[in-house]
């Protein structure tokens, strides 16, 4: 049987207009464990190599994303110092899709509605290659970091527990 090509997703339209290089691995999701650690599991990678999309909101009302290891938890306080805010917390799942056109489990840091402030943890710079959300559930895109932060305008900030 022939495998069926992988859908383009709007991230994988962005990094193709920008002539970034990429690869992608699909995995099959489980609906009742979206977590970033099953995504690992599964595709036999390592927590601290796969991360996750995860969007607040500031002391400003503004939204801030910050992109994570998925074997790792979000400080907040850390996260407000980076985004210069007294406080940041998380939004609620069902803002997630109407802000920024993705889903739980498929959000990714790339072609969200808006181009929010976005901060990705410093422990990607140990990767030559990360992995995180093409925009779907299922799969991820592979590339390195610092494309990553180039295309999206990010910074690298020391985020995590």
């Amino acid at each position: 049987m022939k495998k069926q090509p992988i859908s383009k997703t709007n991230a994988m339209r962005i990094l193709d207009q920008h002539g970034i290089a990429y690869e992608c691995a699909e995995y099959e999701y489980d609906e009742s464990d979206l977590s970033g650690t099953h995504a690992a599991e599964v595709l036999g990678v390592p927590g601290d190599q796969i991360f996750k999309t995860l969007v607040t909101r500031g002391t400003d009302r503004e939204l801030y994303v910050f992109v994570i290891p998925v074997d790792a938890e979000l400080s907040l306080k850390k996260a407000a110092h980076a985004a210069g805010q007294k406080h940041i917390e998380m939004i609620h799942v069902k803002e997630l899709e109407p802000l920024t056109g993705y889903i739980r489990g498929g959000c990714s840091p790339i072609g969200m509605k808006k181009q929010y402030p976005t901060f990705i943890d410093e422990m990607a710079t140990l990767c030559d290659t990360i992995y995180f959300s093409a925009g779907k559930r299922g799969l991820q895109i592979i590339m390195a970091p610092d494309d990553l932060v180039n295309l999206i305008g990010a910074e690298y900030k020391d985020l995590t527990e």
